[in-house]
Order: C-alpha cells, then sequence, then structure tokens
C-alpha cells in the first residue's frame, strides 16, 4: 500500500472516529470536582457517550456556549489529520494500529482540558494502560520499529518527572498531567529516549509560547493557569512523528 493511501485511509478513519467524540466531550467537559454531564439545558437524560451532542428525549442539540452546535467538524477534521499525519510518518509498521486507536482518545483529552482545564481518569488511566498493552501486542509482530521495555521505562520516567514538577508547583501541574504523562510516555518510549526527551521539551516548548503569546495580548498574567495537557499531547505527538520517521 502507498503511503498515500494509507494516509487517505487513515484520514477517513479519524474523520469517522472524530465524528463520534462531541458528545463525549460535552458530557466530561464539567469543572473539576463535578460529576460528569448526564442533562441537556432542558434537563433531557443524554444517553450514551458516542456521536452527536443531542439529548435522549427530545433529540435536539444540546450544546451550550462552550461546545458550539458546529464542535463535531472540526473535532472530526483535527482527529482525521493527526491520523493521516501519523500514518504518512508509521507506514505499515504494525505499531501504526496502536497509534490510530489512542489518537482519538488524545483528541478528546486535549478538547475537554481546553474547555474546563480537566483531565478526566476515565480517559487518561485507561489511555496509559492501553498503550502498553497495544505496543506489547504490536511487539510480538514482525516489521515492528519499536522497543516494548523502552516504552514501559519511558512511561515511568516521565510520570515521575511530571509528578516531581507537581510536587514542586501544585497549582502549575495539574495531577491530570501527571497521569497523562504516563501515557505519552509510553507511545514516545516506543522509539527510544530521544524521543521521550524531544516530545518532553516539545510540549514545555509548546505551553511556554502560547501563555506567553496570552501574555502579549493580554488575555493571561504572568501567573494565569492554563491547560497543560493539550501541549502534553501535541508535544508528544511532535516526537512521535519525527521518531516514526527516523526509525
Amino acid at each position: 500500500m502507498s503511503t498515500g493511501t494509507l494516509a487517505a485511509a487513515a484520514a477517513l478513519w479519524g474523520a469517522l472516529v472524530g465524528a463520534l467524540l462531541p458528545r463525549a466531550a460535552y458530557r466530561f467537559a464539567v469543572p473539576p470536582g463535578e460529576p460528569w454531564r448526564d442533562r441537556c439545558p432542558d434537563g433531557h437524560p443524554i444517553r450514551g457517550w458516542l456521536g452527536r451532542i443531542t439529548c435522549g428525549a427530545c433529540g435536539r442539540a444540546a450544546h451550550r456556549t462552550d461546545v458550539p452546535p458546529t464542535a463535531a467538524l472540526p473535532v472530526s477534521l483535527v482527529t482525521a489529520l493527526t491520523c493521516a499525519a501519523l500514518a504518512a510518518a508509521t507506514g505499515t509498521r504494525p505499531e501504526l494500529a496502536v497509534w490510530l486507536v489512542l489518537a482519538p482518545v488524545g483528541v478528546l483529552l486535549a478538547v475537554v482540558d481546553f474547555r474546563v482545564q480537566r483531565l478526566p481518569d476515565p480517559l487518561t488511566l485507561p489511555l496509559a494502560a492501553a498503550a502498553l498493552a497495544l505496543l506489547g501486542l504490536a511487539a510480538l509482530l514482525p516489521e515492528h520499529a519499536g522497543h516494548w521495555l523502552t516504552a514501559l521505562y519511558g512511561a515511568l520516567a516521565l510520570g515521575a518527572g511530571y509528578y516531581a514538577l507537581y510536587l514542586i508547583n501544585p497549582a502549575g501541574m495539574g495531577f491530570g498531567d501527571v497521569k497523562l504523562a504516563v501515557g505519552m510516555g509510553a507511545v514516545l518510549g516506543w522509539y527510544g529516549w530521544s524521543t521521550v526527551l524531544l516530545g518532553a521539551f516539545a510540549g514545555f516548548l509548546l505551553g511556554a509560547v502560547y501563555g506567553a503569546a496570552l501574555v502579549v495580548v493580554r488575555r493571561a498574567g504572568r501567573k494565569t493557569a492554563i491547560p497543560f495537557g493539550p501541549f502534553l499531547l501535541a508535544g508528544a505527538f511532535a516526537g512521535l512523528l519525527i521518531g516514526a520517521y527516523a526509525a
């Protein structure tokens, strides 16, 4: 299969799965300490976690100002582009299947964290476990280009590093970021320690640039908290692309 065909197939997969994410994003996007949203603004129950943002009773869009009615389009587009880029970088190696399974979860986490600065445990913890389990299966298949033990050590190392930052400055680093770092360390560690370092550095760099830009345009102060999960994910994505190309 040519690279273009593979990327197109991955983009289609990402678009289809991404179209199922808005309801989960709506339900998870609540402030810390509050239960997951299970009703539309009119009080009707919202059934299930996948699909468009509609309630089970009236079928009308259950959106609010933080979830625009066109949310499905950008989420689907971002997921499609992410999957296509991963396919182009990885090729037909077996770990591609792992990246295509994990990528939509990463997009969902980024959306939720941007909206309410929260990284839900039902997403971060299973993401880390799934990454290690699926990479373990990929390591059993021929033509893989990574190392499972390094993925395990990468998960422990990046998780421990973020935990240390959390202990040093709890106001600047949420515990959800620590849990997410475990999963990101696993996927980066698959391609080696240089990829772990590159992905971690890229995440901090992107977060710093975003924070500085907010200060420049006076939308935030130097001590304003920003959601770091999206930048941790974006840095891991960048590191993963480079690691896959170089493998």
